[in-house]
């Protein structure tokens, strides 16, 4: 791990050589990319119209509030029903698709973690990958920053079990509902937490680990630290920096850096703030604040509320206090 600390640092002459920007991009895949790259590719296309739905989702609010303050108005109970029927069959596309991504992640896991080659050598070798597994990560914080600032979610979902319950005891014919009992305890449970994406794809890597009992929980741990501080040399090198052809890329980095610092915390043993940790969490925090005011407080939050390990007794007071 020294030696690739050195090559990230670029303190070695020989370092110096090394090319080590990752171009989120305009990466293709090579020949033993492309299995896993289009299976893959084939969920991610979806993430646009996932996150314009998600983004668009302004809820049934008024029409619930007026079905509650006024309980014994039916047609107000079902102006409200049929308000919320479509918004619920929206929420279950945004689970659905959380289980999609969750399904391909331990394939893009493998690809990036077995074998023997070096994290560094695996990111380099695999840019495709390597991008997919960035874009997977860019979106689940895209996607629980929306959700965690949008109230009507879990009120219309919370409405829409307590009226269907009462429906049910009254035999109403709800043939527009397409959501079962099952998938309503799944999606009830996926909705509950502030961040649930990021808590699917957590756990994924965890099982994933967990399953692969042939593969050191080195290879994976130090793919995700190398690649935590990949995307901070990037964003903290000018020279490397430079090279985006979109600004809008600098974001992309900074929200994979985080993550991919927020899984490493929740898969390795001591965690990502631990000083045995692999990552430098001390900067990578600082070019977070560095970043003007407000643009990326998602991100910040992210790590304040969402990691596993910032409050455990092995992470540095400085470093807690770089996050109150």
């Amino acid at each position: 791990m020294g030696n690739l600390l050195r090559l990230l640092n670029r303190e070695e002459s020989e370092a110096g050589k090394v090319d080590i920007f990752l171009d989120f991009e305009n990466a293709e895949p090579t020949e033993p990319e492309k299995l896993v790259y289009d299976i893959v590719r084939g969920v991610l296309d979806d993430a646009p119209r996932i996150l314009e739905l998600l983004e668009n989702y302004t809820g049934a609010s008024a029409e619930i509030r007026q079905a509650i303050s006024n309980p014994s108005d039916e047609a107000l109970q079902e102006v409200a029903w049929k308000a919320v029927v479509p918004l619920v069959d929206q929420l279950k596309q945004f689970y659905e698709y959380a289980c999609e991504l969750e399904a391909v992640l331990p394939q893009l896991l493998h690809a990036l973690c077995a074998g023997n080659m070096t994290p560094i050598e695996h990111l380099e070798r695999q840019q495709a990958l390597a991008k997919q597994f960035a874009e997977i990560l860019h979106f689940t914080l895209k996607f629980d920053d929306l959700k965690m600032t949008n109230p009507n979610i879990q009120n219309d979902f919370s409405y829409f079990r307590r009226t269907l319950s009462r429906r049910k005891m009254a035999n109403t014919d709800d043939t527009e509902v397409v959501v079962s009992n099952e998938m309503a305890n799944r999606m009830s449970l996926f909705y509950a937490y502030p961040t649930p994406l990021l808590k699917t794809l957590s756990d994924a890597t965890t099982k994933f680990v967990t399953e692969n009992k042939n593969l050191p929980i080195e290879n994976t741990t130090d793919c995700l630290s190398t690649l935590a501080n990949l995307c901070r040399t990037m964003t903290e090198n000018p020279d490397i920096s430079s090279r985006f052809e979109s600004e809008e890329t600098l974001l992309f980095c900074l929200r994979v850096m985080v993550g991919v610092i927020i899984l490493y915390d929740h898969v390795h043993p001591v965690g990502a703030f631990a000083k045995t940790s692999n990552i430098d969490i001390k900067a990578s925090i600082k070019v977070l604040k560095d970043q003007p005011i407000g643009s990326v407080d998602g991100l910040l939050n992210a790590l304040r509320y969402t990691t596993k390990h910032l409050n455990d007794e092995t992470t540095p007071k400085n470093i807690r206090a770089l996050l109150v």
